[in-house]
């Protein structure tokens, strides 16, 4: 099978569509699936240059797919041939990764494709789906009528927050870049978009919330943004965190405010070999399949390029300011070739 196939890590141009051989089925419980596409996220990249010391070589890069069921295993009860699925599954600690034509995946960690979305919506959703869903419901508690601030509203995880936030009938503040992406998060539902570049993002909030700052907020960016998700937080409210805040980070605030302060990685039960955690997260995408089905949810796609285009797609990742996803396309040919 064509798989993008690494030895070593590095920049994104390492990434080389190889021929491989196809997996095939081990287990009773086992499927197999016939690759459609692949969410490309940032993780993907981190991992690619590095970033997570446990990485087997050679290495499949990718944690979020969709396809079609093309065989399963003997005890295989939830799925048969020709089902269309999606999941996350793959691209860290030796599990084969899904920039490849064909994957081998135990039936406890797939999930039936939402029928409104096309492959390539359905291999863009799970990571963030899982990430902002963890972050806003497993850690924070998000309920009716809390209000949520969600910075970066127009990045993967910020535009599925959005929406999730918005089924449970949460108000939600949001941060973007410049006014095509304000236009953007406001059609997901969000109900006040700050431009941080022109705006203050603190007075903006503590305005928006009449001086008593958010329930729950929700930091995809970490590093210094940490720090200011601390005074815009109400006493007694909750910051949640995908990143590593800075070094230094000043807790002042956040011990006035008796804030609660969780980190959220969602990659953590597939790492630990956590099969409990691994098939709560199977539910979480069932739930959201039902959202998106009843036109609750929607995932965007920006782009989407071959398989033989990784690198660029690395490239386009690493460059930030994306609007939604990136996918790879493990079904057409590149116009290069």
């Amino acid at each position: 099978m064509l798989a993008i196939s690494i030895n070593e890590t590095g920049s994104a141009d390492i990434l080389k569509a190889v021929e491989i051989d196809t997996p095939s089925i081990g287990t009773g419980t086992q499927v197999k699936v016939r690759i459609h596409a692949a969410g490309v996220n940032p993780v993907d990249t981190k991992f690619r240059a590095g970033a997570n010391t446990i990485q087997h070589f050679p290495f499949i890069p990718g944690c979020d797919g969709a396809g079609e069921v093309i065989e399963v295993g003997s005890d295989v009860s939830r799925f048969k041939t020709g089902d269309a699925v999606y999941y996350f599954h793959g691209g860290i600690s030796g599990i084969q990764g899904n920039y490849a034509e064909y994957a081998i995946i135990d039936e406890r960690f797939l999930v039936k494709k939402p029928k409104q979305l096309d492959y390539y919506q359905a291999a863009a959703a799970p990571l963030v789906l899982l990430t902002a869903w963890e972050s806003l419901f497993d850690r924070a508690s998000l309920a009716e009528g809390q209000t949520v601030f969600i910075n970066a509203g127009a990045g993967g995880v910020g535009h599925v927050a959005i929406q999730l936030a918005k089924s449970v009938g949460a108000k939600v503040c949001t941060t973007v870049s410049n006014d095509e992406k304000a236009a953007f998060v406001k059609e997901l539902g969000a109900d006040h978009a700050i431009n941080y570049k022109r705006q203050g993002v603190i007075e903006q909030v503590n305005d928006w919330t009449d001086g008593e700052g958010v329930d729950v907020a929700l930091d995809n960016i970490g590093g210094r943004e940490t720090q200011m998700m601390f005074s815009l937080t109400k006493t007694y409210g909750h910051v949640v965190s995908l990143l590593l805040p800075d070094r230094d980070l000043d807790w002042t605030i956040a011990r006035q405010r008796n804030l609660s302060f969780s980190l959220e990685v969602m990659l953590t039960p597939q790492a630990a070999g956590l099969v409990e955690a691994q098939k709560h997260q199977t539910a979480i995408l069932e739930k959201c399949a039902e959202l998106f089905d009843t036109g609750q949810l929607k995932v965007h796609v920006s782009e989407v390029l071959p398989l033989d285009q990784a690198a660029h797609a690395h490239h386009m990742i690493e460059e930030g300011h994306t609007t939604g996803k990136v996918v790879l396309d493990m079904q057409v040919e590149s116009s290069d070739s």
